[in-house]
């Protein structure tokens, strides 16, 4: 744990810190009025991304002989033995990074007449990318993840494990830089990194039924240090973003807070007693 801890102030605080100091204080006012969209899309992006992680790590297994895997609303299990199925652990983070690429790329392709639909992308790339980067990273150091017993099942030693965790670190401080020129209320000033942060917390908060039942720890750790991990490369990344500030009126709450309804009812009623495959 003291690892863990160790890892997540040198990923996740130490760039949140450098870019903070960087940023010119102040800025625009008035865009706290984006905060409870952008929380409900941005909680709706961390939910629906688990749910791509968790298939990526059910539909692998499926496909082999041997194997029946069974998908839950939080977690995921199988019955059978096959020696790739520790290898397959890792398909999930594979999955998010695919899903977050994609929506990075949408992102920059949509108009910013289509606000909702221009944050939601955003938030999708952000989720997608840092759920699977922070994977990358704690399965270096820690074997009990799942992207860790991927690399047990391949015999990675320390050098693989240091590689892997310097460009787990590159390519978060790419996908920052990146988010950011994608991030419809980017600025190079505190207030919207802060914006940044109030919205990373409230969707927090929103998560939490999402992943009920569990663990305390585990109910709120993961959305914590994914969000940690993001907020810190994506302030660091404004600090160099020149993307123009969004325009127009703040997207309509209704839709994202009706979605965000049906996705936890979805995971609840339909995800929680499983869904074998």
């Amino acid at each position: 744990m003291t690892a863990l801890f160790v890892l997540i102030a040198a990923i996740g605080l130490l760039p949140l810190t450098v870019g903070w100091a960087r940023l010119a204080p102040g800025g625009s006012r008035g865009w706290a009025t984006w905060l409870p969209v952008s929380a409900i899309l941005c909680a709706l992006a961390f939910s629906l991304t688990f749910l791509i992680q968790e298939l990526g790590l059910v539909v692998p297994k499926a496909l082999v002989p041997g194997l029946d895997p069974i998908l839950y609303h939080n977690d995921h299990g199988w019955r059978g033995e096959a020696p790739i199925a520790e290898l397959l652990q890792g398909s999930g983070a594979v999955a998010t990074l695919l899903s977050g690429l994609f929506f990075l790329w949408l992102a920059g392709r949509i108009g910013r007449e289509r606000a909702a639909w221009r944050l939601f992308a955003f938030w999708m790339a952000f989720q997608g990318l840092f759920q699977s980067l922070s994977q990358w990273a704690v399965g270096s150091l820690i074997p009990g993840n799942d992207v860790g017993r991927a690399l047990a099942h391949l015999g990675a030693g320390t050098f693989a494990k240091a590689a892997l965790l310097l460009v787990a670190v590159a390519a978060m401080f790419v996908a920052g830089r990146t988010l950011a020129r994608r991030y419809p209320l980017a600025a190079p000033d505190r207030r919207a990194a802060f914006l940044l942060l109030a919205t990373l917390g409230a969707a927090t908060l929103l998560i939490i039924p999402f992943r009920i039942p569990r663990e305390p720890v585990e109910v709120v750790l993961i959305p914590l240090v994914v969000h940690l991990v993001g907020l810190g490369w994506t302030t660091l990344g404004l600090t160099a973003s020149d993307a123009p500030r969004a325009h127009g009126r703040v997207p309509s709450i209704a839709a994202p807070a009706a979605a965000l309804v049906l996705l936890l009812a979805f995971f609840q009623l339909v995800l929680r007693p499983g869904v074998a495959f």
